[in-house]
């Protein structure tokens, strides 16, 4: 009997090629996730066969946003960033505020709003934490220093975006857009009389009381769950409470508290880190966590027109010189200027030099509050795409450059004066050499002489009396 079933084939053929393409990008030593957007590109309304359900890919890209935030808090460590806040606060900072001005410098160029520029710039800022983990977890640098430094900078980034995602929608009407439906009408909605600053309060206000919700109620109420839970014995009900508190507390903080989907995920993740029982729901939600993560690529991927790169080729050429030269420049001269050897800046610049999903996230966020143009957004998929396949490349280039200073030979370098002048051997120490010398040899010929033996004796009494 014949159904009707778009759910069942937009995930059928979302993941099906998502699973072919992507199987063959980690054949040729690429991202996967660049195989998961081609995936979208192909079931996606741009090319010829099979069309997906755009509306029920939303929605499911919706859940992989939560539980993509979700992973993000999960794996939030403040321990990290703490250890590197010397370098990775102030660095990070900056190279948002660099490359988004030259994201608003060509958004001007393309003759788009402020707001656009600023909406292209911040996604243009932000590098993807699935692409520069799997990067540094390939070369083995998690536990050094340059894979420190690169994750507590990561950090920052994200917590930068998560920020943003939470005041795109308030300062929408200011910049040029058009503020957000009030999908889900929350219990401290304000009426939009109130300016622009009191619009600006009342979100910062709303997040406020949200996270002073979870830090007060959360932080016991979650660790309690997992460990009831926990103390039953049943796999099946822990992994179903970690995605129920994780979907839970997002929806819940959309509807009570007017704050955004991810933003409630992420601090769900967060709130859960602190438990005992992190790295078990970490364990136990991966599986969905990354089939959902993956639909959410395809959806993104099927936005994406891919003739615009021949009739966008010159933009697109742009945007990607701020992702893999702009910034990587600008993380450059930032680590260089706090002093660390060059090999640590040029390491933290190739794995920066991408960019991913909180660009796609912000990019969706941008066009649904016609802040951005849909140029924009193929402008910002055609960079991430191109970026990722450019990634290992940089890398090489890197480890070139090493391999290239390792075999120029070193010059021998002068005895450093530190304090005082290195002090040259007195006239004693170089007559007693050669006298012990001159011994040696009369011994050698069998001749003790006690000529040799007297004058030795006063030639060294009378250099102790001279000038050392």
């Amino acid at each position: 009997m014949p159904h009707d079933t778009p759910l069942i084939a937009t995930i059928v053929a979302g993941l099906g090629l998502a699973f072919v393409f992507g199987a063959l990008a980690n054949r040729f030593r690429i991202p996967p996730l660049v195989g998961y957007l081609v995936a979208g590109v192909l079931v996606g309304p741009n090319t010829p066969g099979f069309v997906a359900d755009a509306s029920l890919a939303n929605e499911l890209a919706e859940i992989g946003v939560i539980l993509l935030m979700f992973g993000v808090g999960l794996h939030f460590s403040l321990k990290d960033l703490l250890s590197v806040r010397a370098i990775a606060v102030p660095g990070a900072v900056v190279q948002i505020g660099f490359a988004t001005l030259l994201g608003v410098g060509l958004a001007w160029l393309l003759g788009w709003s402020l707001g656009a520029g600023l909406v292209f710039g911040l996604a243009l800022s932000v590098a993807s934490t699935v692409v520069l983990l799997r990067a540094m977890q390939e070369r083995r640098l998690i536990e050094t220093e340059r894979g420190r430094i690169a994750v507590g900078w990561l950090i920052v980034e994200d917590l930068a975006m998560v920020l943003a995602l939470v005041l795109l929608p308030a300062l929408a009407g200011v910049l040029g857009g058009q503020p957000q439906a009030d999908d889900h009408a929350s219990l401290l909605s304000l009426p939009a009389s109130y300016g622009i600053w009191g619009v600006v309060g009342m979100t910062l206000a709303k997040v406020a009381a949200f996270v002073a919700v979870m830090l007060v109620v959360g932080r016991r109420v979650i660790p309690w769950i997992l460990h009831y839970v926990a103390h039953t014995g049943s796999r099946e009900l822990f992994r179903l409470s970690v995605l129920a508190i994780a979907l839970g507390v997002a929806f819940g903080a959309a509807k009570l508290f007017g704050v955004s989907l991810a933003l409630g995920a992420f601090f769900a993740g967060m709130i859960m880190s602190e438990s005992e029982l992190s790295h078990r729901a970490a364990e136990e939600s991966l599986p969905l966590r990354d089939a959902f993560s993956v639909l959410f690529f395809v959806s993104v991927g099927m936005l994406f027109d891919p003739f615009s790169l021949i009739s966008n080729g010159l933009p697109i050429l742009a945007t990607l010189a701020i992702i893999v030269i702009g910034k990587s420049l600008a993380a450059f001269v930032i680590v260089i200027a706090f002093r660390y050897p060059i090999a640590t800046a040029l390491m933290i610049s190739a794995s920066l030099a991408q960019i991913g999903e909180f660009s796609f996230i912000l990019a969706e966020l941008g066009v649904g509050l016609k802040l951005l143009p849909e140029q924009g957004r193929d402008l910002i998929l055609a960079g991430a795409i191109l970026s990722i396949l450019l990634n290992p490349l940089m890398f090489l280039i890197v480890d070139w450059m090493k391999h290239g200073w390792k075999s120029v030979p070193a010059r021998p370098l002068r005895p450093r004066r530190q304090g005082r002048s290195v002090r040259r051997p007195s006239r004693v120490t170089w007559l007693r050499w050669w006298l012990l010398r001159k011994r040696k040899t009369a011994r050698r010929r069998g001749r003790r002489s006690p000529i040799i033996r007297s004058w030795s004796a006063m030639a060294v009494s009378a250099a102790s009396w001279g000038p050392r």
